[in-house]
């Protein structure tokens, strides 16, 4: 049996308390169009603990979840809570329609390195992270030894191209598979390589553009070079086509998360490794979080703040990581667990080592224009529409205008 720590968030745990005779109930907004057994459980137990209080978890579907929130809280109606991308808080805290978050000190102590940075701006923590996902490379080793190369971690980028080059010229698939599309997922996949060459697109601290760099120029000029190797057309691809690729032999490499070999076709020789560095960087990868909002102006604050704290202690995250076969969100020795399910596991330790040299999901206020600006970028170095300078310079002139 795990030894846990007990975890609070102090004083809002008494606020909460105090208030649990008045009859309330709280508006749960649950992105992802299910209700996890690892919250309800957390859910039920506040429940139980508050005598009059009830919480109303409204399961709605990714695609629109988000979008009501925002549309509640500016309409005066907002939810108590929300669980939504991180992507959302910047925007919510600009127009001011959340509060800050209340992270306890032994829960800040515990968090794998770089995740507050995904619900941070300015300095100031505006969520309580929840989910977490990081990425890795798979290799299907048959391709690999069918043209003539080991099945080995390539460390570098040019170690990478080599392998995909000789699969690509000596098989009848491709050597790696690329993310074009117009989708969030494909600024994701450049931002793995960037953050592997020790890039950097919104200093969390400053809020400074940090995108026009020699890292983010080196980053698309690799990306320029994969193309030569990849599968045809990858503006039309995004990254869960490419797993349908690669389970069908059509390409010997591409990026996705710890989910993936759980979706690859068990008859796949593969290897998972980290994601190859650049010249200027170490094995790294986009640290990409859920977290969990309490919204200004729904009158229950207080208990908002501490549901979303029972929801995140080491406890309850263990279970939903566990769960859901997530990144574990926690170093969960330091929380007192023995022998977490990541340790002594060498394909979780692919996804858990590079989250120190990782970084965020940027933060801004319009994602989609984030999304534009990195897919006009990607998409122009794939099509030839432009040089690599030529290209970082807009696109950091046009992040400064969705800053």
């Amino acid at each position: 049996m795990n030894t846990i720590k007990t975890l609070t968030i102090g004083a809002a745990l008494a606020c909460g308390t105090a208030m649990s005779a008045q009859a309330d109930e709280l508006h749960f907004i649950m992105c992802g169009g299910e209700i996890r057994e690892a919250d309800q459980s957390v859910v039920d137990a506040f429940v139980a603990k508050h005598d009059g209080v009830k919480v109303n978890i409204e399961a709605v579907p990714w695609g629109t979840c988000q979008d009501k929130s925002l549309t509640l809280a500016a309409a005066g109606d907002p939810p108590s809570i929300a669980y939504m991308g991180s992507r959302t808080l910047r925007q919510l805290a600009n127009n001011n329609l959340i509060v800050e978050a209340q992270i306890s000190d032994d829960t800040r102590g515990a968090y794998q390195p770089g995740i507050l940075n995904t619900v941070t701006v300015e300095g100031v923590e505006w969520g309580y992270p929840r989910a977490f996902s990081t990425k890795a490379m798979f290799i299907n080793c048959d391709l690999a030894e069918e043209a003539g190369v080991a099945c080995e971690a390539p460390k570098t980028w040019d170690d990478m191209y080599a392998m995909a080059k000789a699969i690509n010229d000596n098989t009848e698939a491709a050597g790696v598979g690329l993310a074009g599309n117009d989708v969030d997922n494909t600024m994701h996949q450049v931002l793995n390589y960037l953050y592997s060459n020790g890039g950097i697109v919104i200093d969390p601290a400053t809020g400074e553009n940090k995108l026009n760099s020699s890292a983010t120029r080196e980053t698309l000029a690799f990306y320029e070079k994969l193309v030569s190797v990849a599968q045809e057309g990858p503006t039309a691809w995004e990254r869960s086509q490419l797993k349908d690729l690669y389970n069908d032999g059509k390409i010997g490499m591409y990026i996705d998360g710890p989910w993936g070999r759980g979706q690859h076709n068990e008859d796949i020789n593969e290897i998972t490794v980290p994601i190859p560095h650049g010249p200027q960087g170490d094995n790294g990868t986009i640290l990409i979080t859920d977290s969990i909002a309490v919204f200004k102006g729904s009158g229950h604050e207080e208990l908002a703040h501490e549901l979303a704290g029972m929801l995140t202690t080491g406890e309850s995250q263990y279970a939903l990581d566990t769960e859901w076969g997530l990144t574990p969100i926690f170093d969960y020795a330091k929380l007192g667990f023995d022998a977490p399910y990541y340790e002594g596991d060498a394909y979780w330790q692919v996804f858990v080592n590079g989250i120190g040299a990782g970084g965020p999901e940027p933060l801004v206020e319009d994602f989609k224009s984030l999304q534009s600006v990195f897919t006009n970028m990607i998409q122009g170095i794939i099509l030839a529409d432009d040089t690599v300078d030529n290209l970082v310079d807009i696109a950091a002139e046009e992040l400064d205008d969705a800053l």
